[in-house]
């Protein structure tokens, strides 16, 4: 893909109106008798991010030339949702900072940010029952189903030392890549599209958030602390097994592999310096880019469906971005 990359902000600066009339809704939609629920959802709302899942929904429906308010409350709403996991996730992993600062169960507790969480799941679905469209409201609701079973999967995949590519990709595509399918496929419907356009969008969702997710997991032995805003071999303190280390231990001699499975099962940070080592020298960087590689080249093969405008040209210029990440 020898497509020239500019950053990603410039490509996102196609929807920048429209995401200051989604932060007009999410403000708005924020409201509460009870203080703590909107102090918590606004911390973590503001806490920045790229929103590509709201991104993600407004250009494909530039892209179809759907432009009725609609979109920026589908938009709202699929940042809720995200948000909602965010909470959750961190909860669940312990993590202690995301995107430079301290994660909302750092600074409120967990039970603030489990029962947060919940609040911003149930708005999601009030304003999903606001549109009165069922396929909306399935599409919304059959993605936060599989989003939790994605959750629980990875939960029983903690510390399993054997867990395979296939696994692998399967817990990413519940987890992450679902509600990237869905903003994407939201777009196609609000637009009254083709069945086949719509499965072009879902599928163009679906690869763009593997490449995000399986690029994320790469970060997380290759990236820089301070740049990702996360700490450095936080998935190996929690047990998950991503694809760079399952490469690796493809790869790896007898001695190797040993090291790795014994800090999968016991999440020993202490051994993350020889486990980066081991990564990149069995070339699980650059296998794992290439995986990558090869889902931001679907999400490419399945944009140029579309109708071609400068809307579906950003959502071509954005999965070829996405292989550019840095944090």
């Amino acid at each position: 893909m020898s497509v020239p990359t500019p950053s990603i902000s410039r490509t996102l600066s196609l929807v920048a109106n429209d995401l200051v009339e989604v932060d007009k809704v999410i403000a708005s939609r924020l409201a509460s008798d009870v203080p703590l629920v909107g102090e918590v959802s606004r911390y973590i709302i503001s806490a920045g991010g790229k929103r590509l899942r709201p991104v993600l929904l407004l250009l494909t429906c530039g892209a179809l030339g759907f432009t009725a308010p609609q979109r920026h409350n589908l938009a709202a709403v699929v940042e809720f949702i995200h948000t909602a996991t965010l909470l959750h996730d961190d909860v669940v992993d312990e993590s202690t900072l995301r995107r430079g600062r301290a994660t909302a169960n750092e600074s409120f507790g967990n039970p603030a940010s489990v029962l947060v969480g919940d609040f911003l799941y149930s708005r999601a679905f009030q304003m999903m029952v606001e549109t009165n469209n069922m396929r909306v409201m399935a599409i919304l609701a059959d993605a936060t189903n599989v989003i939790a079973e994605g959750e629980v999967q990875q939960l029983m995949n903690m510390h399993d030392a054997d867990l395979d590519e296939f696994a692998y990709l399967r817990v990413i595509r519940s987890k992450t890549a679902k509600l990237f399918e869905a903003s994407a496929r939201l777009g196609a419907v609000l637009a009254g599209s083709t069945a086949e356009i719509e499965d072009a969008c879902a599928t163009y969702g679906q690869a763009l958030g593997t490449a995000f997710q399986v690029i994320d997991d790469v970060l997380d032995y290759a990236g820089d602390a301070g740049e990702l805003g996360k700490n450095l071999g936080d998935d190996l303190r929690e047990g998950k097994v991503t694809l760079p280390l399952i490469v690796a231990m493809q790869r790896g001699d007898a001695r190797q592999r040993e090291l790795i499975r014994s800090a999968i099962q016991t999440g020993a940070v202490e051994a993350l310096p020889a486990i980066m080592d081991i990564v990149r020298k069995t070339g699980a960087l650059e296998a794992t880019l290439l995986a990558a590689q090869a889902e931001a080249q679907r999400a490419v093969d399945a944009a140029r469906l579309l109708p071609v405008n400068e809307h579906s040209s950003a959502l071509l210029q954005l999965a070829v971005e996405l292989l550019q990440r840095r944090q």
